[in-house]
């Protein structure tokens, strides 16, 4: 059975191109012209990943974004790849931020674009590998099987991607690793020049767990090296 891709993008051009190229390589995809078609085909029918335009029609894609973030259940976990012609890094940060698991700047080929979606689906398929499936720290719980975390039984708001970092830093807690080393354990995607995009999922988690994001207990930076996941109990 094919994945189901729902395709955001008001270039009719560029939507043909890309999901014809998809469907050849075993996706189906649909496609919304602007960001309120975008959401309602979401609704209607749950991809298993969306691809979404920055620059839309109707609304900023930013925006359609932190709309699907703030739907109820599974639909507001949704895998988003943001697709961006602006060479701001800033935007990618800001995609980051509001909950993107990904990014791709336009013009971008349409191997790189299949690449990052098979990367982006398997992580969510597969996820880190580990014999516990319930991590506890203090108040602190990570449920793999579920792909949930919560902080004295209050949920906490994480994209798939961010859960799949946060977890790969609990299983090595006391462990210093470099954003490669974070990378490579979640698999999936290669890090590029742009590695600030790890700094800016980390500040999510923070925000997401710790609290005091600005203060933070569990995940630690060590300034020149990477992040490490604190083992001391609430």
């Amino acid at each position: 059975m094919s994945q189901h891709l729902l395709m955001i993008e008001d270039d009719a051009r560029l939507a043909s191109m890309v999901s014809e190229y998809l469907t050849q390589n075993g996706f189906s995809v649909r496609v919304a012209g602007d960001g309120q078609q975008g959401l309602t085909a979401l609704e209607a029918t749950p991809p298993d990943l969306v691809i979404l335009d920055l620059m839309l029609p109707d609304m900023e894609g930013l925006e359609v974004c932190r709309r699907i973030r703030t739907l109820p259940g599974p639909l507001a976990q949704v895998p988003v790849l943001m697709l961006t012609a602006k060479g701001d890094p800033m935007d990618r940060i800001i995609g980051l931020e509001i909950g993107a698991d990904d990014y791709l700047p336009k013009p971008f080929e349409p191997r790189e674009l299949l690449a990052r979606i098979r990367a982006v689906l398997r992580r969510r398929v597969d996820g880190p590998s580990t014999s516990t499936q319930t991590l506890l720290f203090g108040t602190l719980e990570i449920d793999r099987d579920a792909r949930t975390v919560s902080v004295g039984s209050q949920p906490c708001d994480l994209t798939s991607y961010q859960f799949d970092l946060l977890v790969a830093l609990a299983e090595r807690a006391g462990r210093v690793l470099s954003r490669d080393q974070i990378m490579e354990a979640v698999r999936g995607r290669e890090l590029d020049a742009f590695d600030r995009s790890i700094d800016v999922h980390m500040g999510r988690i923070r925000a997401a767990i710790e609290q005091d994001a600005k203060n933070p207990k569990r995940i630690l930076t060590v300034r020149g090296v990477g992040y490490v996941f604190a083992r001391q109990q609430d």
